[in-house]
């Protein structure tokens, strides 16, 4: 797939640039667009000149959820057997996988309408900036069905009482609470400010050494899956491993000499 239709991938240097494409419908997801995610998420992935993802919505939203034209535009339901849509539906949890499972690291940009997936994949974001206008929610009950495949990364974000609240409310929230529940780490009055925010994150990202970045963010994610003494002697592993590594040798040496490493880089 060369090209995508639903989103746009664009490189500046290390920073890859992903954004969803469909203003016209607030950017809301369709099957054709989850594929298009999960495929640009597996491109990232194995890209070595990427050290970090920024992902943001075009016109002024970051993703409305489910297309509800589209999910209402349902095939009949089938005699016998398992329901296509089934793994329809469930390929966007492959998509959220994969985004959650990212070694770069990976930066979310949300102003307006974040429920649904769009909620789910901010979820699965290290860094999410969030400008004042941003809305979280999974509103899905109040049409008749659920929010599906964010659940669980819904959860690990706010903990499971914050999500059960808004799970049995279905109400949406401000940037505020937002900010508050721990979905975004910093909140911003402008789109000036917000775009200084990504830029000064995105500064420190790419002062870090890219091995470790990916060591690090994977043994944190270990931690809701695997248990302590798995973690522990994978981390032990990890960091010897790295420390053995001439990176390491000259990442100590600039430290000490207060100078930057080769892949420090400044922008």
């Amino acid at each position: 797939m060369a090209g995508y239709a639903n989103i746009k991938l664009e490189h500046d240097g290390a920073v890859a640039r992903l954004t969803f494409d469909r203003p016209e419908r607030r950017n809301a997801l369709t099957h054709a667009m989850m594929l298009e995610l999960e495929d640009a998420f597996g491109r990232l992935r194995g890209d070595k000149s990427c050290r970090v993802v920024v992902i943001r919505g075009a016109g002024g939203h970051f993703c409305a959820g489910g297309d509800l034209d589209a999910m209402a535009d349902m095939p009949p339901e089938p005699g016998n057997g398992v329901d296509p849509l089934v793994p329809a539906y469930r390929q966007f949890g492959d998509a959220l996988l994969a985004l959650n499972g990212m070694p770069q690291a990976t930066i979310a940009v949300v102003e307006g309408s974040a429920v649904g997936g769009g909620f789910g994949m901010a979820c699965c974001s290290d860094v999410v900036v969030l400008h004042e206008s941003a809305r979280f929610g999974m509103p899905e009950p109040k049409v008749g069905f659920i929010p599906s495949q964010i659940i669980p990364f819904v959860v690990r974000r706010i903990g499971e009482g914050a999500a059960r609240d808004l799970a049995v409310t279905a109400r949406v929230i401000d940037a505020v609470e937002a900010h508050r529940l721990g979905i975004g780490r910093h909140l911003c009055a402008s789109t000036a400010e917000l775009n200084r925010t990504v830029k000064a994150v995105l500064d420190e990202v790419l002062k870090l050494e890219p091995e470790a970045v990916a060591a690090v963010k994977r043994l944190v994610l270990a931690c809701a899956t695997e248990d302590d003494r798995s973690v522990l002697d994978d981390a032990a592993t990890s960091l010897v491993g790295l420390l053995r590594r001439p990176q390491a040798a000259e990442g100590i040496r600039h430290f000490r000499a207060k100078t930057l490493p080769s892949w420090a880089k400044e922008r």
